[in-house]
């Protein structure tokens, strides 16, 4: 997403939402740790003084603006996931490709989400309940994903909660992005992720209808 060029001044004494435009406009160009607080300021065409009216620090700013880009992709994901309905497989391929739809459309809240290596989830705790809440998706997912398999050698769900993710992370991160990171590959990401879950789940011994690729 971007928010136009140069600096943009606030409107009905609204700040908060003119530093936050700011920051993903400067994340977007420079990346989370390519500009300072006086920079948001000057972008929102306030002193330097003023953003400290809302945020203790910048990194208190990309703080607030991860957390609402996991509002978002917390969204995205459970519309996709829809309690997995109505076949948990097709579904959950759904709640993949809005992961990789979110990295696409949103690169700069996922850069702020995943790369602003000094502000960590646990930092704040609305930003960690936002993250959590997210992940969640992904973990209801795995439940009845492995609801699916055989009762004996069933693995724990968080497990393949957790490999799933990082496939896709990895992915969205190479290859999915909206960004000028994004890698060049011979193939959609959405295939490359499609393929790399499929031989996942065949490890496990568990495999897809050809009916359910591409709901």
């Amino acid at each position: 997403m971007t928010w136009g060029k140069g600096p943009r001044g606030y409107h009905h004494g609204n700040l908060k939402e003119a530093l936050v435009r700011a920051a993903l406009e400067l994340i977007a160009e420079k990346g989370p740790a390519g500009f300072t607080f006086a920079d948001a300021a000057r972008w929102a065409g306030v002193s330097p003084a003023a953003p400290y009216r809302h945020y203790r620090d910048r990194d208190a700013l990309i703080a607030d603006v991860a957390r609402r880009g996991f509002d978002i992709f917390a969204a995205a994901l459970a519309k996709a996931w829809d309690d997995g309905k109505p076949d948990v497989l097709p579904a959950f391929e759904r709640l993949g490709r809005a992961y990789l739809d979110f990295a696409r459309k949103q690169p700069a809240y996922y850069s702020a989400m995943f790369e602003a290596g000094g502000v960590a989830p646990d930092s704040d705790p609305e930003l960690r309940t936002a993250s959590d809440t997210a992940f969640a998706v992904l973990r209801a997912a795995a439940e009845k994903l492995v609801a699916l398999m055989p009762a004996r050698g069933r693995p724990p769900a968080l497990m393949v909660a957790l490999h799933v993710w990082s496939m896709t992370h990895g992915i969205a991160s190479l290859f999915g992005r909206g960004d000028a990171a994004r890698r060049t590959l011979p193939m959609p990401p959405e295939e490359l992720l499609e393929a790399a879950v499929l031989i996942y789940l065949r490890g496990l011994g568990l495999t897809a209808p050809a009916t359910a690729s591409r709901s």
